[in-house]
């Protein structure tokens, strides 16, 4: 990890939930990151991108040679991915609060556009749930029963403001599928993103290490 970055537990906390999407769930490639019934990857924790780089440079969207100028002046890979330097990478992230309602918008232009087999999964930290547009997003989409849509929380115990229940129930209140699961565990979180939810969003809460 080069240049000034203060987000590393951001990066840390997301790897092995970025890792297990991208190698068994994802239907996405190097060499199909324009085809249209690709699943899309939104990373709403933008501010923490370097597992994620580190996930795109193994799968082969991009030179690993590329990591080690990690924040660099020269470098693509900045503090905060963007689409348009960086391949594989579907929205320019960082700012909380936006990952989720545009995985609403995306799911949501899919199903107008007839192509029922993408999905779309994006990952949030729960610090985001802070966020009211994270709210909006989470009811409008269980209203409207967006089946493609995919949500990932990376729970550090971040979040200034928590719910009777967990996370997981503010989802569920508005007809969301849940699954709560241990985010160091590969076969829970495989387990977890596969889990069928007919006609409603699903959301995986992946538990990780408080952040210190």
């Amino acid at each position: 990890m080069t240049g000034d970055e203060k987000h590393g537990p951001a990066a840390t906390s997301t790897l092995d939930v970025v890792w297990v999407l991208y190698d068994r769930v994802l239907r996405v490639s190097a060499e199909g990151v324009e085809a249209p019934e690709r699943d899309r990857f939104l990373l709403s924790k933008g501010h923490g991108p370097m597992a994620y780089y580190a996930v795109l440079a193994a799968k082969g969207f991009f030179p690993e040679s590329l990591l080690a100028g990690f924040g660099g002046y020269d470098s693509p890979l900045g503090h905060h991915p963007d689409r348009v330097l960086v391949p594989g990478v579907e929205i320019s992230s960082g700012s909380l609060g936006h990952g989720l309602p545009l995985a609403v918008g995306s799911a949501l232009g899919l199903r107008a556009r007839g192509l029922s087999g993408a999905a779309v999964w994006v990952l949030i930290g729960d610090a985001e749930l802070d966020e009211g547009s994270d709210h909006e997003a989470i009811a409008y989409a269980g209203a409207v029963g967006l089946e493609r849509l995919h949500a990932v929380v990376v729970d550090n115990a971040s979040a200034s403001h928590g719910r009777p229940g967990g996370i997981a129930a503010r989802f569920e209140a508005a007809g969301w599928s849940t699954a709560t699961v241990d985010g160091r565990d590969h076969q829970a979180l495989y387990e977890a993103y596969t889990a069928p939810h007919p006609g409603r969003p699903h959301v995986v809460v992946a538990r990780v290490e408080a952040k210190v």
